[in-house]
């Protein structure tokens, strides 16, 4: 009996605990259902916050609020054919990192000891960031081609874990 005082339905399937995805399976598809929310036109990238096994903060890449978005206004980058990786402030865009850490301290959220879910492995702008913020471990699905951020990050403490699952 439920605690609402109903019986529960014979037919109701119960999920097996094995079938249930782990903390970092979990967190790593909130990440890519984040990512569907970018605006970029090169590469879709959603990040996530957690702490004590909640979510803090979200974010994916895109321009500012308010701003056209690239698929409205164009790609710099695109046009002028810039590589991956290179010329960042080029980009009118904001990266999912940077965005998951804007919206906690526009929130009053401690990110000080908290985890980072990322699509993506951070580039060398976002390494800063991460560190000064704080956080503690990185957990990534896709390599990203930025030896100074990996250095950084490592210099600074910072666990980086390349998930697979």
């Amino acid at each position: 009996m439920l605690e609402t005082g109903f019986m529960e339905p014979n037919n109701v399937k119960r999920p097996e605990l094995d079938d249930r995805p782990s903390w970092n399976e979990y967190f790593m598809e909130l990440t890519s259902v984040v990512a569907k929310r970018s605006t970029c036109l090169r590469r879709n990238v959603g990040a996530i916050l957690v702490k004590e096994r909640r979510v803090l903060a979200t974010g994916y890449n895109g321009a500012p609020s308010g701003l056209g978005h690239c698929a409205e206004v164009g790609c710099i980058r695109e046009t002028h054919e810039v590589p991956s990786g290179e010329r960042h402030e080029l980009c009118r865009g904001l990266h999912a990192e940077q965005n998951a850490i804007i919206q906690a301290a526009l929130h009053g959220t401690s990110i000080d000891g908290a985890i980072l879910y990322c699509t993506h492995q951070p580039c060398v702008l976002c390494a800063k960031m991460i560190i000064n913020a704080g956080v503690k471990r990185i957990v990534f699905a896709g390599s990203y081609p930025d030896e100074l951020s990996t250095n950084m990050l490592k210099e600074a403490g910072v666990e980086l874990t390349e998930f697979s699952k």
